[in-house]
This record gives C-alpha cells, structure tokens and sequence, in this order.
C-alpha cells in the first residue's frame, strides 16, 4: 500500500528527534493523585524543555496510566489527552504526535484530529502480540479506516512498531522481516519503529541492519534506548523517539532535562 506523500510530517525529509511528553497518571488511573493542574503543567514544562532543546516533534504519551487495557480506553482520557495535545501544538508549533497505550489506535486517531497532531503511534498495527495486557492484535482494518471515515487520510499519518517492546510475537517462526513488510505494505503504515525490549532499553543495531537492507524504501525510527552514545551505531536510521534519555538523570518518571536533549540533538545533527 503507498503512502501518501502528503500526510507526512515536513521533518520526515532529514534525520529527525521526536521527544516525548509523558503524561502524568490520568484520572481514574491507579496512580492518579487528584491534581489535575498537575498533569497539564508537566506536560507543558516537558514540551518547553523539548523545543528548547531542538526537537522536531512531540509525541504526548499515556504513560502514567499503567496498567495499560489492551482495548479502548475510557472516554475521558480521549479528552484529556486531546485538549492537552491541543494546547502542546498551540503553544510549541511543532508537529505533535499521539500514542494512546497500550494500542487504541482508533482512539489516537480521535486525539490527532482534534489537536491538529500530524502523526500517531501505534505498538501493534498488524499481527499479534503477547504483552502484560494479554494478547493485543493489530487492527490496521479498523484504524485506517477510522481516519479515511472522519476524512484525515492526507494530513495523521501512522509510525507502527514493529515487535513492539513489552511484547513478544504471538505463535512460531516470527519473522522480523516478513512481519515488517506486512506492516508497512498491507498494513499502510507510513513509517515503521523499532524497539528494544522494554522502555529506555537499546534497539539492536543488526536488527535496525537487517530491516534497513529489506525495505530500503521505508522510514524506520528508533524507538527506544537511544544516547549519545549508541547513536553512531543506529545512524542508518532515519529518525529517533527519545524519552528515557531526555529525563533528568536518565529516568523515564522524570522531568525533561533541557540539557540533555540539547546533547542529543546535536548527536543526530553530526549523522546527517
């Protein structure tokens, strides 16, 4: 399936650092302290950091809602998220992004079009998945759909993982490449991500290799454990989601350290 070409964000036509705004714990999740103030502050404090430091775009993130559903969430957080996208994208003019954990991309779509997000991330488009909310499978059917139905099909386009981290491939003979190929071509995925294990864990560089020489076509960003220092090794990449580093010391709860995404920044700029 091609993309289209029109849907992409702008920063897609060089080496890119998305950053990421990690929501606090939402209401109505374990971990929500009743300070609703709380969450739209540190989520404008992180996109200020951000920008500050040089990035090309901004994802908003449920991540303070763990546990995760492996199907939709609850209305509320569709609004939540979408009005503090919204002020993000007002405030900061970078392309924002959306990912509503663990995999509502149908959800995510809603989100992009009210708070004018040019892109989403979903962890399983196509396939399925075993992960601590249980089986969670692709349904690429249903979210590209959605988004023709309410008539974004030129302006959100999709990032999908590729064995997302937190996850490991349902039944035997996973194969990286083929699993690949499905989500970018039947899958209608506009650019693929590739993950480590788990959050802030580095991405293989041989993977990133192997899926490099097989799609050469396709945009593939790095989605976790990228630093400094490991940069040189995923430079065949064509853009990176960075949270656990931009954090200060290096801890994904954190605040973001303006400092440190100034760092890598400049890291990716001396690829290109």
């Amino acid at each position: 399936m091609p993309s289209n070409l029109s849907r992409k964000p702008d920063f897609m036509s060089h080496k890119f650092v998305i950053g990421v705004a990690h929501l606090l714990p939402l209401p109505g999740s374990p971990s929500f302290d009743g300070d609703v103030k709380a969450i739209f502050d540190r989520a404008l404090e992180d996109a200020s950091a951000l920008k500050n430091g040089g990035v090309d775009g901004i994802i908003v993130e449920n991540l303070g809602d763990a546990p995760f559903t492996g199907g939709h969430v609850r209305p509320h957080v569709v609004a939540f998220m979408a009005v503090i996208a919204r002020r993000i994208s007002n405030e900061f003019g970078l392309p924002v992004g959306i990912n509503v954990l663990r995999n509502d991309g149908v959800s995510a779509i809603a989100v992009a079009a009210a708070a004018n997000a040019r892109f989403v991330r979903i962890n399983v488009l196509t396939g399925a998945m075993v992960t601590d909310q249980g089986i969670v499978q692709g349904n690429a059917y249903e979210v590209l759909r959605y988004r023709r139905e309410i008539g974004f099909d030129d302006r959100i386009a999709i990032f999908a993982d590729v064995a997302v981290k937190h996850a490991y491939p349902l039944g035997y003979g996973y194969d990286l490449v083929q699993a690949a190929k499905d989500t970018y071509g039947r899958g209608g995925a506009d650019a693929l991500i590739l993950t480590g294990a788990a959050t802030g864990a580095p991405t293989s560089p041989e993977d990133l290799k192997t899926l490099r020489e097989a799609l050469p076509e396709a945009p593939i960003i790095i989605g976790s454990g990228v630093t400094p220092e490991n940069i040189q090794l995923l430079s065949c990449a064509n853009g990176f989601i960075v949270g656990t580093y931009f954090k200060k010391d290096g801890i994904v709860t954190n605040p973001v350290d303006e400092e440190r995404v100034k760092k890598l920044v400049d890291a990716v700029k001396n690829l290109d």
